[in-house]
């Protein structure tokens, strides 16, 4: 074979070889742009919103909602209040040997099997950790919108309506609770309340399903502020409800 067939079959190889290297790395580009379009389009669970044993960080400032509620029972609710049950909790966990790398929702959903200790801790801390995601800076006419929206205003007739109703379970909880917007079983939007730290997650709840939107009626909540006016509380409540929060949730399920 002379030199210049040499050369030729020499250069074919090569550029044969770079061309297979060229679509190889090629279709791994593509399947890395694949996976990132899927990651993008990928509709968010419950199983989002896990929540741990540990108090997460508070959102924003204890001074953040001022108006409505005032910085000093912010940070006794959070510091204080919050922070025990997080701390009961896991001396509760370590007593009765759960598992703390799992979900605090797991523990609810099968908190008919553990201690009353377990109940008003777990219950605690996870109201709490999603309380204070639920609220955020006050906003004129706050509201929802898009298919959350939609979703009231098909179940409840009207967002007054619906603000009506949730109020009202807020401000008729007997005692210390809570007051739900939550899903059932059949993914409708349903209102309820809850006593003590209980929550639609339990499986001993007399209201079931996932939680989109909770408001705290205990006293600490509000009294420093409000005094006995829970009603004044509940109503001003509302305009620093973080709808965005409740809607990733209402997505989820």
């Amino acid at each position: 074979m002379n030199d210049n067939n040499k050369n030729g079959r020499r250069a074919f190889i090569m550029n044969t070889a770079k061309g297979t290297a060229a679509l190889t790395i090629g279709l791994a580009g593509m399947d890395q742009f694949l996976v990132s379009c899927n990651s993008s389009r990928k509709v968010a669970t419950a199983g989002s919103f896990s929540t741990g044993f540990t108090q997460q960080p508070l959102p924003y400032s204890y001074t953040s909602l001022e108006n409505v509620i005032d910085a000093q029972t912010m940070e006794i609710h959070y510091a204080k209040h919050a922070a025990a049950y997080t701390k009961n909790l896991n001396d509760a966990a370590l007593a009765e040997g759960v598992d703390t790398k799992k979900s605090v929702e797991d523990v609810l959903s099968r908190i008919s099997k553990y201690s009353a200790k377990m109940r008003n801790n777990a219950g605690g801390h996870y109201n709490h950790e999603m309380f204070w995601k639920c609220m955020r800076p006050k906003t004129n006419d706050n509201r929802p919108s898009g298919a959350l929206l939609e979703a009231i205003e098909r179940e409840f007739s009207s967002f007054a309506n619906f603000k009506s109703q949730f109020s009202d379970a807020a401000k008729n909880r007997f005692g210390s609770g809570w007051a739900w917007l939550y899903t059932n079983a059949t993914k409708k939007l349903v209102i309820g309340s809850s006593p003590n730290q209980d929550n639609p997650l339990m499986d001993v709840s007399d209201i079931k399903g996932f939680p989109i939107l909770g408001l705290d009626v205990w006293e600490h909540a509000y009294y420093l502020k409000y005094q006995n006016k829970r009603a004044d509380y509940v109503d001003n409540w509302w305009n620093v409800v973080n709808w965005n929060y409740v809607q990733t949730r209402f997505q989820a399920v």
